[in-house]
């Protein structure tokens, strides 16, 4: 990790969604749950040293966004809706990435739905997964660049998605797949890293997520059963955080 003497760099964070309600109650918005695991990233360094974060709901205000010479970094975070739909929202959302993506400095970062919007920003197709849903922990298997960012053997991550980006990018390296999702991670140097899971995610706040879907009838009985038994494992989230934190850095 760079030294507390460098300067912190200015991450906009892009908050694509709200966070179930009780998670809202106790911790806060994605700002608050992403502050949360690049803190433990950086831990015990405090995140101010790394970091300079704000935060632009651009589900709600289509102004909201950052000048990007203002900003270094951005991190597009996930969301309920879906990536290839044309709302209002979602076409700047991708207009602006695209511009970010072309700026040749502002670095990107995109997490589950902000993954798929990098991916559409680039002109990768999405979609719907035959395979249906993946949530809970699930492993990918790392290539070795993978392996080299995220300085693990494989990805043990928590997902919550059936959408996914069909094929990597013409500029990607692919950086893990698995037998469901084949494009879980990528990366361009100095341009974007983007993961199709949740590094940010815990088991309280998935938790909540499963009981209320499983409630709403979108998560079958069988679904739920299976995901809640996997919700609880170890994973990776601090570690692939520590990584997109070296890509910030070095590229």
């Amino acid at each position: 990790m760079a030294s507390t003497s460098d300067k912190p760099i200015r991450l906009a964070i892009l908050l694509n969604d709200t966070p179930q309600p009780k998670t809202l109650a106790r911790v806060g918005n994605y700002h608050a749950v992403f502050s949360a695991l690049l803190s433990a990233a950086v831990a015990p360094e405090p995140l101010e040293s790394q970091l300079t974060i704000t935060a632009h709901d651009v589900v709600n205000d289509l102004d909201s966004y950052p000048a990007l010479e203002d900003v270094d970094a951005l991190l597009l975070t996930g969301s309920r809706h879906t990536a290839f739909e044309d709302d209002p929202w979602i076409l700047k959302l991708v207009e602006y990435t695209k511009k970010a993506l072309d700026s040749g400095r502002v670095k990107v970062i995109g997490v589950c739905f902000g993954h798929q919007i990098v991916g559409r920003a680039l002109g990768a197709p999405l979609g719907r997964s035959d395979k249906g849903w993946e949530i809970a922990v699930t492993e990918a298997g790392l290539t070795e660049k993978g392996k080299e960012i995220f300085q693990l053997d494989k990805m043990r991550i928590h997902q919550m998605h059936r959408d996914i980006v069909f094929e990597f990018p013409k500029d990607a390296v692919p950086l893990a797949s698995n037998d469901i999702c084949t494009v879980q991670a990528m990366y361009s140097p100095g341009k974007y890293i983007s993961v199709q899971g949740h590094p940010e995610f815990t088991q309280e706040l998935i938790s909540e997520v499963l009981y209320n879907r499983h409630k709403q009838g979108i998560f079958s009985d069988e679904l739920y059963e299976d995901a809640v038994k996997r919700a609880g494992l170890d994973h990776d989230g601090v570690a692939i955080a520590r990584g997109f934190l070296r890509f910030l850095r070095s590229g």
